[in-house]
């Protein structure tokens, strides 16, 4: 108490200020992130292997769908089909679509052809993909995304249980050399973090499209993309953010179950990237919202304290030993969930990416409100 009465009011405040973001901060990663540690996935007796429908929507990607579908096509599971969507590519997708048609009896084939200027969404090719599955479970991945095994579909269809409508896949980045692929793969690495735990923790929020299944069902008696389809992007998240609920959602962490993506080779790119994908982060539901808000407020909160405190010498020894703490929890986390996902040599980053990603993100944010002002 004497302690404090030695402080000034810019010290006091400041101090509040670290303590409160600092005791969010470790509600966060204590009670969900942690959970990626002792989550158990239990033994599953396989009764019957459901029909799958994998869908794959393909844009002038030719040259991923020539080294990946073979991958997929060749799957270790007896009843299946692969669709893919030729969302009017001008490449030699189509050639390359006909080769392996006439090779793979699984494979069927439909076609959006090209509109010219006229432009719409993944949505549309989804759609028609979902329209032309056969069967009740359709598995989603990209055409540039890589199955780690032949088991894959296998993997994630363990999880097609009853009362189940949704299951969330890990899809990750493959890893190159150089900072960027680094923090593409911590990005993604944190983000899935978020997802598999907060469904951990009976509040499922998203998912993604390079990895997900979903009952047919779900998609047509909920209208589909209805409400999202001016959207450029939602096709996965926003469509489980709509759907999920707390019963209705199944994880698979098996490494047989992940798939693995194309990174983005240069920062315009994957800005641009990132830029689409934070448009939709507005329409979650609004429980979600304040959720996902209070973990990014906390943390932007911890920094600015944290630097603030750094010109008081009355109170930086309880700042450092505090964001220590946080770091020491926020690396064995990590560390955790880089193991359980496969993701090597990016955890101990996190400190650095955990800093610059949030800014990255906010500056994404303000140019995306500005491009919507100009729209209206």
């Amino acid at each position: 108490m004497s302690y404090l009465l030695n402080l000034n009011i810019f010290e006091i405040s400041i101090l509040i200020a670290f303590t409160v973001a600092f005791l969010i901060q470790l509600f966060y990663y204590l009670f969900f992130y942690l959970r990626i540690r002792f989550y158990k996935e239990k033994p599953t007796i396989i009764k019957e292997q459901f029909p799958v429908s994998v869908i794959i929507c393909a844009k002038n990607e030719g040259k991923y769908l020539k080294e990946f579908l073979p991958g997929i096509l060749t799957q270790d599971y007896p009843n299946y089909e692969v669709i893919v969507v030729n969302d009017g590519s001008n490449d030699d997708t189509e050639d390359i679509l006909k080769i392996y048609k006439s090779e793979y009896s699984k494979l069927y084939v439909t076609t959006i052809p090209s509109t010219g200027k006229l432009k719409h969404s993944k949505k549309l090719a989804v759609s028609i993909g979902l329209k032309a599955a056969k069967n009740d479970w359709v598995l989603l991945i990209d055409a540039d995304c890589q199955t780690f095994s032949k088991n894959w579909i296998s993997k994630m269809q363990e999880k097609f249980e009853e009362n189940a409508d949704f299951v969330l896949g890990y899809g990750g980045y493959m890893g190159n050399k150089g900072f960027l692929n680094k923090m593409i793969r911590f990005d993604t690495l944190f983000i899935a973090l978020q997802y598999f735990t907060f469904a951990m923790a009976k509040l499922p929020y998203m998912g993604v499209g390079r990895n997900l299944a979903y009952r047919k069902a779900i998609f047509f008696n909920n209208k589909g993309f209805f409400r999202h389809l001016h959207l450029a992007s939602g096709d996965d998240d926003l469509f489980v953010n709509d759907n999920a609920t707390s019963k209705n959602v199944r994880i698979k962490l098996d490494p047989d179950s992940f798939t693995s993506s194309v990174p983005e080779k240069d920062f315009k790119s994957w800005l641009y990237q990132k830029k689409r994908h934070l448009t939709t982060g507005k329409y979650y539901r609004f429980k979600h919202k304040v959720v996902l808000g209070f973990e990014i407020i906390s943390r932007i909160l911890l920094f600015i304290s944290f630097i603030a405190g750094m010109f008081f010498p009355n109170i930086i020894i309880i700042l450092i030993i505090g964001f220590f703490i946080r770091y020491l929890i926020q690396l064995i986390i990590f560390y955790f969930a880089s193991k359980r996902l496969k993701e090597s040599g990016i955890f101990y980053l996190g400190i650095i990416f955990d800093f610059i990603i949030p800014i990255i993100n906010f500056m994404v944010h303000l140019s995306n409100i500005k491009l919507q002002k100009r729209k209206k």
